[in-house]
């Protein structure tokens, strides 16, 4: 008797998880929620069961939209990308064509870092790295961005493999400065940020 208790009970539960969510809420719950971890602590911190536990549904509903860990944390860094694109457009808008808008990208990059230190390096770390080239990746946009404002500063007259050295060098800068004051090896100072970038690039 105690054992189709139990099974009802284990039905009830599903049954409420199912009200409560539809049609990718419980997705969007379980990414919010993992945006929110990120914003107190590391990556390598994050539990799935805790997220669960915090959306209030169970380990195994979870798993019905990430099979593990490293689903989640995809995700996450996809939303960190698309969050950092929407910040050099929002950049760039408001600053002048150019060599302008290239620097205003660089200092929302560093802006970004610093606001979102933990979710920062997980995007950028070399598990969230590897294969971003896929179609339809939403941490392609940014670099396309940075291609596409190279292009604009040198007037569409660099070569394919010079634009590549270009990109690398202006990532660089930016990512190696953001770097260093996550770190705390270099104070998270505006005017730094604007004198670094300030030097030329192209």
């Amino acid at each position: 008797m105690a054992k189709n208790d139990n099974s009802v009970n284990i039905e009830n539960a599903k049954a409420a998880e199912g009200e409560r969510y539809h049609h990718g809420d419980l997705r969007s719950a379980l990414v919010e929620e993992g945006l929110k971890r990120l914003q107190q602590g590391p990556a390598e911190a994050l539990s799935l069961r805790e997220v669960a536990r915090s959306v209030g549904v169970s380990a195994t509903a979870v798993y019905r939209h990430f099979p593990d860990k490293q689903a989640l944390l995809h995700a996450l860094a996809d939303v960190a990308g698309d969050r950092m694109a929407s910040a050099f457009e929002t950049a760039m808008a408001a600053a002048k064509p150019g060599k302008d808008a290239f620097d205003a990208m660089g200092r929302a990059y560093v802006h970004f870092a610093l606001k979102n230190p933990f979710l920062f390096k997980l995007m950028m770390s070399p598990e969230m790295m590897s294969g971003i080239a896929a179609e339809g990746r939403p941490r392609t946009r940014g670099m396309a961005m940075l291609t596409s404002a190279l292009s604009e500063l040198s007037g569409g007259k660099m070569s394919s493999e010079v634009q590549n050295i270009r990109r690398l060098q202006a990532w660089s800068i930016v990512h190696g400065l953001a770097m260093l004051m996550l770190d705390g090896l270099v104070p998270a100072d505006e005017k730094l940020i604007d004198d670094v970038l300030a030097s030329k690039i192209v």
